[in-house]
């Protein structure tokens, strides 16, 4: 038996985190057994790559440096945790995946997309997620919610606007490019209506 593999995607800001919970919830409630993980993270080793990502500091990362920690985090989550739950018949929920990187790495740092589909092609082989759920809002919309929910904000947080206009660019090309597989959420509705579409989205997999 080989489970179902959904991703969580969006702009900062977008909610992501709020619905996962509710996704959990429906998901067992089916009697389905749910993982519920993130990226970059998931295991020991992943998490302390996070924090090397996620942490402010006055000195720049290079992107290149930026991009292949993301993936060194995710070949570990992959074999670790993801692919074990599949392979025992588990849905897994995860809080980004490779579609992140194509936005964040591959428009917001300008690295060229060929060079991350080879990583991806050597380190996922073939991995994808069976459902995409893109939580779209207004890029001024969910740095606003962003502001109002937290102190300090980590290193992505703090770049400038356009270049979450970027990555929201990105996401809503993916997803005219493989529309089978992402589905756009408008995240900029009330949590009641939100959770309407994700149930409705969802119920194909079942």
């Amino acid at each position: 038996m080989v489970g179902k593999f959904i991703s969580i995607e969006g702009v900062e800001g977008a909610g992501k985190s709020t619905q996962v919970s509710f996704i959990q919830d429906y998901l067992t409630s089916l009697g389905k057994t749910v993982v519920v993980t993130r990226e970059p993270g998931g295991t020991e080793l992943s998490e302390k790559i996070r924090n090397l990502l996620l942490e402010p500091s006055p000195n720049s990362m290079d992107n290149d440096t930026e991009l292949l920690l993301m993936f060194a985090s995710r070949a570990e989550h992959v074999s670790k945790v993801i692919n074990p739950a599949l392979h025992r018949g588990e849905w897994v929920l995860c809080d980004r995946f490779l579609d992140a990187t194509y936005a964040y790495q591959g428009a917001g740092r300008g690295i060229q997309r060929q060079r991350i589909q080879q990583i991806a092609d050597w380190t996922l082989k073939g991995l994808t997620p069976d459902l995409t759920l893109l939580f779209d809002l207004p890029v001024e919309l969910g740095l606003e919610r962003v502001l109002e929910r937290k102190g300090e904000m980590d290193r992505f947080e703090q770049e400038k606007i356009n270049f979450f206009k970027k990555i929201r660019k990105s996401y809503l090309k993916s997803a005219k490019a493989e529309p089978n597989r992402i589905k756009i959420v408008d995240a900029s509705l009330s949590r009641t209506k939100i959770q309407k579409q994700l149930t409705q989205l969802i119920k194909p997999l079942i």
